[in-house]
């Protein structure tokens, strides 16, 4: 693994908000740890024959990312309805369909919003509450990950 190579691991890192990565390998260990009070900490160990000449003998700081401010009305007040499942996120059945849900709209509990395709299986999403949707969070045809936040719902 070369410099460029932890560069681009370490900026991974920091974007993805995970808290600590290790990679091991035969002849070369790094851990990549963050902290949002305190910088991230790199610890490398290579052995001396194989260690290249641009990486540093020493642990390196580097600076964390200031999380961006939430910009907005405060949404503590709405409910989440979540995606449970990794897949592609569709608003419509299909593109010459009507969306299931807008803004503005009121769901009930067992109401469609939304189909998350998996492995070329359609699956309808229900609501498990009921309300007023504020705000749809995933763009149309998008990747969605697992408990991801996709429509934000204001209880009736």
């Amino acid at each position: 693994m070369d410099i460029k190579q932890i560069q681009d691991l370490i900026r991974f890192v920091s974007k993805s908000g995970v808290n600590e990565v290790s990679i091991e390998q035969k002849d070369f260990k790094i851990t990549i740890k963050t902290n949002e009070t305190q910088p991230q900490v790199i610890h490398a160990s290579i052995p001396a024959q194989t260690a290249p000449a641009v990486l540093p003998p020493a642990p390196v700081a580097i600076e964390p990312v200031a999380p961006a401010a939430p910009a907005g009305p405060d949404t503590s007040k709405y409910l989440t309805i979540k995606s449970p499942m990794i897949g592609t996120f569709y608003r419509s059945a299909s593109p010459d369909k009507p969306l299931f849900v807008n803004v503005g709209d009121e769901i009930k509990t067992g109401s469609v919003v939304c189909i998350i395709e998996a492995m070329k299986l359609f699956n309808e999403i229900e609501s498990e509450i009921s309300g007023r949707i504020v705000k749809v969070l995933v763009d149309n045809a998008s990747p969605v990950e697992y408990d991801q936040p996709l429509f934000l719902v204001e209880p009736i």
